[in-house]
């Protein structure tokens, strides 16, 4: 789908800048900052010092129009605070976060380790994680496409380049065009991890610098597959999925993504240096309140479960 830029999303540009290139259900309290008796002190100080009336916020794609709303509903209630929002990949602001270019990594990813302990070995405290939206990672196929339903299996060797007609995969005698996404992308870790089992992408698959370019290309190509956040599925139609090729097919939708019946559902993260504190504090939590839990369903994806 194209992005479009409404009145408000213009005013907020005056004040935040947009550079757009590029799991299972759990408790309540699940959702709370993980890792925030570590952080005292140290650089998370710095980074988070009290007095401070503007922050970053980098990363995830997949996420960038959620944190654009989450960036313009607080500075509303917030009068001379200032929320700078850009993009560019998960990978990018994980990247952004060690070393010291933002105060909070967007990521549909969970960090790994390495990234974790190169936070804490540049930046002297922890990386700390909030869950802060629910995802089901969707398929996307074209309005006009036949097929409705998919197995992982399958899923996973249209991408390898191993199954190359849509015949064998319940449409019509045509060859598939494979899109996805850059390898700084979250989205693109987390299918690569859960969907190919850490294999290869086929050099056919076409990679767009985000989730919107994804869905676009979908939309203006009759034999086309791709993947991203269900917050972008517009024009296009989501493949329902299955675990295995005996398991039911699954709808990507709220209460499939929260009993993790859906396959590929995922949390949608923020992480900072040491537990959250002054402006930061106040933007994390206004992320997890119901204010800005409203925020993550009207953008399109799920409520953090209860």
């Amino acid at each position: 789908m194209s992005i479009v830029l409404s009145r408000r999303a213009a005013v907020l540009s005056l004040v935040a800048f947009a550079a757009v290139t590029l799991g299972g259900c759990t408790r309540k309290n699940e959702n709370a900052p993980s890792g925030a008796s570590s952080a005292s002190g140290g650089a998370s100080g710095a980074v988070q010092r009290a007095g401070k009336t503007a922050i970053t916020v980098k990363g995830s794609d997949t996420m960038v129009q959620l944190s654009q709303r989450w960036a313009e509903e607080f500075m509303k209630a917030n009068a001379g605070k200032s929320i700078q929002v850009t993009g560019g990949g998960s990978g990018t602001g994980i990247a952004a976060l060690i070393n010291g270019g933002t105060d909070v990594c967007n990521a549909s990813r969970p960090m790994k380790d390495q990234e974790k302990s190169d936070v804490k070995a540049k930046r002297g405290a922890d990386a700390v994680e909030t869950k802060v939206a629910l995802d089901a990672l969707a398929i996307y196929v074209n309005d006009k496409s036949k097929v409705t339903e998919i197995d992982l299996e399958t899923l996973a060797k249209i991408y390898k380049g191993e199954l190359t007609n849509w015949k064998d995969a319940g449409g019509p005698d045509h060859s598939i065009t494979l899109y996805g996404r850059e390898n700084n992308s979250g989205t693109y870790g987390y299918f690569k991890e859960h969907v190919l089992a850490n294999k290869d992408f086929a050099a056919a698959v076409q990679t767009l610098a985000g989730t919107s370019a994804v869905a676009n290309a979908v939309k203006g190509d009759e034999f086309g597959i791709g993947y991203g956040g269900i917050a972008y599925a517009s024009g296009i139609r989501l493949l329902k999925v299955k675990k295995t090729k005996d398991s039911p097919a699954v709808e990507p939708k709220e209460s499939t993504a929260i009993d993790n019946s859906y396959p590929i559902s995922r949390y949608l993260y923020v992480y900072t240096v040491g537990a959250p504190a002054g402006l930061v504090k106040d933007f994390v939590d206004f992320m997890v309140s119901d204010a800005g839990q409203k925020v993550v369903g009207d953008v399109g994806y799920f409520k953090l479960p209860k």
